[in-house]
């Protein structure tokens, strides 16, 4: 089994997507050797604060509001475990438990900078928590994004001191009993170590992550979705021609346009040059200038969360001078969610758009009045005792107008809290959970389209021939999407198709069908 070993600085993409799904042979996470020494040193630099009697921020006074507050050296283990009991006030449904550990990982991670001030064996409890598959229940909503995602990570913190709940090996349990059952035992908390575990972007950081993974996949799947349905309406690919994008050279609309061109290379479905249809609407001739500037958007995102994986978002910070030995404790705001705020308001809106445009090409397979007879209306033969395609496209366009509500932007919302001392928060949870839900619909608006779509090319045989040949990206995700889902004859109970085209969109498999038709995989 691989060991991962986290240092805070060299935390991806990748080993965050394995690490929460749980893939067979999950790898295990340690602190690396390095991390441990900075993190011990941290750790030693408050013991000395304390016996010097510094008045340091979270160390030796109160939180927030209660920063003038100053704690007496026998009240510090208190202090610690009170802002764990006293911040664990989330509400609404429980963190599946992907985000569960995604949050559990990029924690520990932050803390390994040797930044935090938390001893060793605090984080290393946090770190066997992820090992032995003891999840804490964190509710999904409390969070404003600033200091950070407390209330969400206080209930992280909670199971590691057995309170709270958790759950572990299917059973939801007590903290302490999840914890004994998996060998552990609580943690006591010294100076510093509560606020180190609550204070920062974690929570809203592992959701991005999650989500922008999500998003890559779903911006192929877009792309692949709408040269199907191209084929399905006789489109034709000469708006794709490398020529015309040079001349407009944003980078990810030139990739897209090439993408499409591989996808369909070599397909009988699509339209040569013809002087009395000589372009397409929008939906089908923008395609790469829409779904390239949602690649700018997922690209953006990435961009932001790796650097977030990799970052130190607690406060105060702790630095130590190797050669002189000084110590300072600096208050800062690196617990402020804005950079991951604005970036998942963006991709939202980004996101929202692939729906909204594969919905219009949904609306063009099902209104023959806009395909121009080239399929029947509504996808079926008999109209009228059939009602065919009609109400799928109801379906897609109910969760595109749902999408245009959750794309207004969080991040430009604040509410003071704290006695007006957090007078300027990000909301940024708010916006992490909204285009996560955005990508879920979106996820299921690209399965109707494949549905659609592939409805759309069967009819299109009968025009074209049996033997006629898809494009090399989209023949094998035909093959794919009939490999599970039948051509519909006669009405029939569509919602069971509808769930099975989603799960071929979220699963992964669309990417494998087209890698390997195109040769690349």
């Amino acid at each position: 089994m691989e060991t991962i070993y986290l240092d805070g600085t060299s935390l991806t993409f990748d080993q965050v997507h394995d690490i929460a799904h749980g893939q067979p042979n999950v790898p295990r996470v340690e602190i690396g050797a390095g991390a441990a020494k900075r993190v011990t040193r941290a750790a030693d630099a408050v013991q000395t604060l304390l016996k010097n009697n510094t008045i340091a921020y979270g160390i030796t006074t109160g939180f927030g509001a209660f920063k003038d507050r100053i704690i007496s050296p026998d009240q510090v283990e208190q202090l610690q475990r009170n802002i764990i009991i006293s911040h664990a006030v989330g509400v609404g449904n429980i963190f599946d438990i992907p985000t569960t550990r995604a949050i559990m990982l990029i924690r520990a991670n932050t803390l390994a900078h040797g930044h935090s001030g938390i001893r060793l064996s605090t984080l290393q409890l946090l770190l066997e928590m992820l090992n032995r598959g003891v999840h804490p229940r964190i509710p999904e909503k409390g969070s404003l994004g600033a200091s950070g995602d407390l209330a969400p990570l206080a209930h992280m913190a909670l199971v590691m001191i057995g309170e709270g709940e958790a759950e572990y090996q299917g059973e939801i349990l007590s903290g302490r009993e999840a914890l004994r059952r998996a060998g552990l035992e609580p943690a006591v908390l010294a100076a510093k170590e509560g606020l180190a575990l609550t204070n920062g972007t974690s929570v809203m950081c592992a959701l991005g992550t999650l989500t922008v993974c999500r998003a890559e996949r779903l911006s192929r799947t877009a792309d692949v979705t709408g040269c199907l349905s191209l084929e399905a309406l006789h489109g034709t690919v000469l708006a794709f021609d490398e020529r015309i994008h040079a001349l407009r050279p944003h980078p990810r609309q030139i990739e897209c346009a090439a993408y499409l061109r591989a996808l369909l290379a070599g397909s009988e479905f699509t339209r040569q040059h013809d002087p009395t249809n000589v372009q397409d609407a929008y939906t089908l001739r923008c395609i790469p200038q829409v779904h390239g500037a949602v690649r700018d958007a997922i690209a953006y995102a990435r961009w932001v969360m790796e650097i977030e994986l990799n970052a130190v978002t607690d406060n105060p910070l702790i630095f130590l001078d190797e050669k002189s030995g000084e110590i300072s404790v600096i208050s800062g705001g690196n617990f402020h969610g804005e950079p991951i705020a604005i970036a998942m308001d963006y991709l939202a809106i980004a996101i929202a758009e692939l729906g909204n445009i594969s919905e219009r090409r949904i609306m063009r397979l099902t209104d023959e009045a806009s395909n121009a007879n080239t399929l029947p209306a509504f996808l079926t033969q008999n109209g009228g005792l059939n009602s065919g395609f009609m109400i799928t496209q109801y379906t897609a366009a109910a969760l595109a107008t749902e999408n245009k509500v959750l794309a207004h932007p969080a991040s430009v919302d604040t509410i003071p809290t704290s006695a007006n001392v957090e007078d300027h928060v990000s909301m940024g949870n708010t916006a992490a959970l909204k285009v996560r839900q955005v990508v879920d619909n979106v996820e299921q608006i690209l399965g109707i389209e494949l549905f659609a779509a592939a409805q759309g090319v069967d009819f299109r045989r009968k025009v074209q021939g049996n033997h006629a040949k898809l494009g090399a990206g989209t023949e094998p995700v035909y093959r794919l999407v009939r490999s599970q889902i039948p051509f519909i004859e006669v009405d029939t109970v569509m919602y069971p198709h509808i769930n099975a085209a989603k799960a071929l969109v979220v699963s992964g498999q669309i990417d494998t069908a087209v890698e390997k038709g195109m040769g690349r995989g």
